[in-house]
């Protein structure tokens, strides 16, 4: 989370628990990465708080900048290409992965300018307002962050599921508000609310197993 190293292991723990419930739901090997995501997210939280450890003094600055840098890879630089390709694997139709590629290209494309700046440019790592802020020179322009909202969020909102359009709309409020009251802390906050909103992803793994339940019962 963005309060405290405590905070992010309990809260780490805590979604980590709901993504591994995530997994057990899955019956097809195409739902696996999409399942993932959340335990991606819970471990991606736990980072962070060794990230906290390093700012507050209590771990070296080589593994601050070890974690620091892990943080960002996931955040920026896999994110983009994870969200949609997660998206698109679990599509049941055609038309719904067709309409879901060119985010792909999108996310494959930002994912790899994010990973050249991540090594061409230092990241700056530091704590303002009870939150950590990580600025690299490469990334930090407005047009990266639309092209970012882009990729992560626009797969959802062309899903053939109602609920993962439920789920893009959740995931684009918490990118908004963070952009308008703490730009400067976005890539902490928003991945904090984004591993929050993770958890609804159990409940479409729940109404996918239900639904296929009461099928098998129905005929």
């Amino acid at each position: 989370m963005c309060f405290s190293a405590t905070a992010n292991f309990a809260g780490g723990a805590v979604i980590a628990t709901v993504g591994i419930a995530t997994l057990l739901r899955v019956k097809h090997t195409n739902e696996v990465l999409f399942a993932a995501l959340p335990l991606l997210f819970a471990l991606h939280q736990i980072i962070e708080g060794f990230v906290w450890l390093g700012l507050d003094g209590k771990l070296s600055p080589a593994v601050l900048n070890g974690m620091g840098a892990a943080f960002m890879l996931y955040a920026q630089g896999l994110l983009p290409i994870l969200m949609p390709l997660s998206v698109w694997l679990i599509e049941p139709g055609q038309n719904q992965r067709q309409r879901i590629l060119p985010f792909m290209v999108i996310g494959i494309a930002l994912a790899l300018y994010i990973l050249w700046a991540l090594t061409a440019f230092d990241t700056r790592i530091f704590q303002s307002e009870n939150s950590i802020v990580y600025l690299n020179e490469g990334t930090n322009y407005t047009t990266v962050a639309v092209v970012y909202v882009i990729a992560t969020c626009g797969p959802l909102f062309l899903s053939g599921y109602s609920y993962l359009i439920g789920l893009g709309v959740a995931n684009l409020l918490g990118i908004l508000e963070v952009m308008y009251f703490k730009a400067e802390a976005f890539t902490s906050l928003w991945c904090l609310y984004a591993a929050i909103v993770s958890v609804l992803i159990y409940g479409h793994f729940h109404r996918r197993r239900a639904a296929e339940n009461a099928y098998k019962v129905g005929a």
